[in-house]
């Protein structure tokens, strides 16, 4: 059958919101008094990332029915991922989240998503599930387990593509986006039980069941060693790797921070490759640089050491620069480094 002409690129499902970064770096969130306001979200920086290298990409979304949601949907068009998914939710607020920047490996990170955020509220009948089976990438994140009706729709999405190719699962484990002990391990109940698909996993679920669910259904897995540790009870990268292709993905993907990272595919090929030098900003943005560059090279069929080295290319330059979603490379600043091979 031939592809879609009008089918996305990369459709990608979760979390959205407003981050407020301070201006100046190296000062506690409550000595600043400038701050940068940008479109964020793992899944939605994801987008535009591969946006930004040309792809042509959406997001299913939700934000709250305020001026905060409005903007953020200017930003997504203005960075020409699609935002017809992108839905208001009016009984809750806009998120926002601000960031602490002590270059070069300390961001802590304060989500301002109360009582419930908007995204958490996609439910599976809203669903395109034409267009998320027609996309060539699908990509959901762990935090979109997090939570019903989110998890239900996420998993739902999951199920309709049928593993098809290529179905990232981006483990992005954030356990205070969990609900209050559910956190700490396997054996918390999911808030309000089961339902829909999942439900098998029973009223004992926890984070990873949740996870391990999730992984039954992607082809592709990417993840840090603690997000590893979640989903396979495994840190050490080619443990984890291994675990991960066990559950049954086809492609492993563990980011070692300033180790670098490792890639590992069913059919035998493993890359380590180690990290781009670069003088750090904010490191905060780099992993969803990398994931849309990573989509962007699966897309265009490159062999694996390629793509991974020019995922860690793109996610160094985000490193190096102040905000996430505006700091996304262009594929032309991603070459010119690879040709320099040299750091950022």
């Amino acid at each position: 059958m031939a592809a879609d002409p009008l089918a996305f690129d990369l459709i990608t499902m979760g979390r959205i919101g407003v981050d407020l970064y301070p201006l100046k770096t190296g000062v506690p969130l409550g000595e600043a008094d400038t701050f940068g306001k940008f479109l964020g979200g793992s899944p939605t920086n994801v987008a535009v990332a591969a946006a930004r290298l040309g792809r042509r990409t959406a997001v299913i979304t939700r934000t709250g029915a305020d001026p905060f949601g409005a903007y953020l949907r200017s930003e997504l068009r203005g960075f020409g991922v699609d935002d017809r998914w992108a839905g208001e939710v009016a009984a809750y607020p806009t998120p926002v989240t601000f960031c602490e920047i002590f270059p070069p490996d300390d961001f802590p990170l304060y989500f301002y998503r109360y009582p419930k955020a908007p995204d958490l509220e996609i439910a599976a009948d809203e669903l395109d599930l034409d267009a998320v089976r027609a996309a060539r990438v699908f990509w959901m994140t762990g935090t979109g387990l997090s939570a019903e009706p989110s998890r239900t729709a996420t998993l739902a999405a999951l199920e309709a593509r049928g593993r098809s190719p290529l179905t990232v699962f981006d483990l992005d484990w954030r356990p205070m986006l969990w609900p209050s002990g559910e956190g700490a391990g396997a054996g918390a109940a999911p808030e309000g039980g089961p339902a829909g698909p999942g439900a098998e996993a029973g009223a004992e679920a926890g984070p990873g069941e949740w996870y391990r669910r999730a992984l039954s259904l992607a082809t592709v897995a990417v993840g840090n060693a603690q997000e590893c540790a979640i989903a396979t009870g495994e840190t050490e990268p080619y443990a984890a790797a291994r675990a991960l292709l066990a559950v049954g993905v086809e492609l492993a993907v563990v980011k070692r921070g300033p180790a670098g990272v490792l890639a590992v595919h069913r059919d035998g090929t493993v890359v380590e490759l180690p990290p781009v030098p670069v003088t750090v900003v904010n490191g905060l943005g780099a992993g969803d640089a990398f994931g849309g560059a990573l989509c962007h090279g699966l897309l265009a069929g490159w062999e694996l050491e390629r793509v991974i080295g020019y995922a860690n290319v793109a996610g160094a330059i985000v490193a190096s620069r102040l905000a996430c979603s505006t700091a996304m490379p262009f594929a032309e600043e991603v070459e010119e480094v690879l040709g320099g091979a040299g750091g950022v």
